[in-house]
């Protein structure tokens, strides 16, 4: 079972409060104006040791009521396809509406896992007004309260019955390299490009495939996973629906993989959208490599590459310290770059510093610029180690761990990757307090 769970339902009925109290945010993520940044539906949760992404599918508003409930069906079915497992929220204060039947019916028909969570039940004589929502068809209901957080934990209790632990080995030690991006940008053009046939089928209308491609890629020494989620969408689909799909897809890709290959379009340059895939990958703290494709289709002088290289950097930053490379998948133009960028950025992911090397480096840089005090108390940084965690973790041992800042912070980050090859690759830095 995988690790993915949307939140669906009709408007109103908490889906945002729910998605805060379980990913433990504290903005709005709802926005009343169409075309809404999507990286905010997206967000962790962690209860019990295991840990799981959550998408809330609302946050559409359309003119007239009709279009509303096409708009939210259609999101929900997304859900249903994407998801692994659904929360289904509703509201003890309205009922059951014509609007839950309809959802009832989408989700009655998948073969996922449903919850329904009757929300705004935040005292008893409501709770008896929740049997009503077994007549949804959907087996057990789970009363909660998403203001107060009621009812929350015996929901992520059976939820948590389907997940993998973080222990979990997710599949055999094989590098998986997985392409993203917005539609239309190329991914499959680049996936044909390095296969060496038309393994996807490529078309100009933009869109997805309902199920990523997956193919060993074993050539010229190099032995990987490529994840390709690009493809052909249905026609109909409105642009809110793409957006919203891309990012459910790129969610599901890059949990899965080591190394993702972002791909822009350079004649179109860094989008939003962009930006949150990019998040998702940071968050994910998976590999980078950013391509930008469709470079044959730029005007050109000498120095048109480094002057586009900049102002991605600025973009990017402070996290800028990413592979860039400009690319034609069409034309095959530096298509083997690519691989070989991607197996040192995960050579990088992987890669260990023995804790004498980190020490004897480290503290003669903190040394040389100690952390400032902190109302008149000195701190100490006495030693760090790299942690043994999927990606790079930095364990710095401190007498005042608390008072250590973000330019600090920033300052240690960007010592390590000078001395260090961490290109693409996110860093954490962990601040404990040393023991007596």
């Amino acid at each position: 079972m995988g690790n993915l769970v949307a939140i669906v339902g009709r408007p109103n009925v908490g889906k945002s409060t729910l998605f805060n109290r379980l990913t433990e945010r504290r903005e709005a993520i709802v926005d009343d104006v169409s075309g809404v940044t999507r990286d905010r539906i997206y967000g962790h949760c962690e209860w019990n040791g295991k840990i799981f992404s959550v998408v809330d599918t609302g946050g559409y508003v359309a003119d007239t009521e009709d279009i509303f409930e096409k708009e939210i069906a259609r999101q929900v079915e997304i859900a249903i396809e994407e998801a692994d497992q659904i929360i289904f929220l509703t509201d003890v204060t309205t009922g059951i509406t014509d609007m839950d039947k309809s959802v009832a019916e989408l989700l009655r028909k998948s073969q996922k896992p449903v919850f329904i969570a009757v929300n705004k039940v935040d005292n008893n004589i409501r709770l008896t007004e929740t049997y009503e929502f077994y007549n949804l068809g959907l087996g057990e209901i789970y009363p909660i309260s998403s203001i107060n957080g009621s009812g929350t934990g015996e929901l992520l209790d059976e939820i948590c019955k389907n997940i993998r632990s973080s222990e979990e080995s997710d599949e055999e030690n094989i590098p998986k390299i997985t392409i993203v991006g917005r539609p239309n940008v190329g991914k499959s053009s680049l996936t044909n490009s390095l296969l060496g046939e038309n393994r996807n089928i490529v078309t100009d209308i933009a869109g997805t495939t309902r199920d990523s491609i997956r193919t060993r890629y074993n050539k010229f020494g190099f032995d990987f996973w490529l994840i390709d989620t690009a493809g052909v969408r249905r026609k109909s689909k409105v642009r809110e629906d793409i957006e919203f799909y891309s990012v459910m897809r790129a969610i599901r890709a890059i949990e899965h993989s080591d190394v993702c290959l972002l791909m822009i379009d350079a004649t179109i340059g860094f989008e939003a959208q962009d930006q949150n895939i990019l998040n998702i990958i940071r968050k994910n703290k998976k590999g980078i490599v950013l391509i930008v494709n469709k470079w044959d289709l730029v005007q050109k002088n000498t120095n048109t590459a480094r002057d586009y290289t900049n102002q991605l950097k600025q973009i990017l930053a402070p996290f800028n310290d990413i592979p860039i490379l400009f690319t034609s998948a069409i034309n095959n133009q530096r298509i083997f770059k690519v691989v070989e960028e991607a197996m040192r950025v995960y050579n990088n992911l992987k890669q260990k510093i023995s804790t004498s090397k980190l020490n004897e480096y480290l503290l003669d840089v903190i040394e040389s610029y100690p952390p400032p005090a902190y109302k008149g108390k000195y701190i100490k940084i006495k030693y760090v180690t790299q942690l043994p965690t999927p990606s790079p973790t930095f364990a710095f041992f401190v007498n005042l761990p608390q008072y250590i800042k973000e330019p600090y912070k920033r300052y240690l980050e960007n010592k390590i990757r000078e001395n260090y090859d961490f290109c693409g690759v996110p860093i954490s830095l962990v601040f404990r307090p040393k023991s007596k």
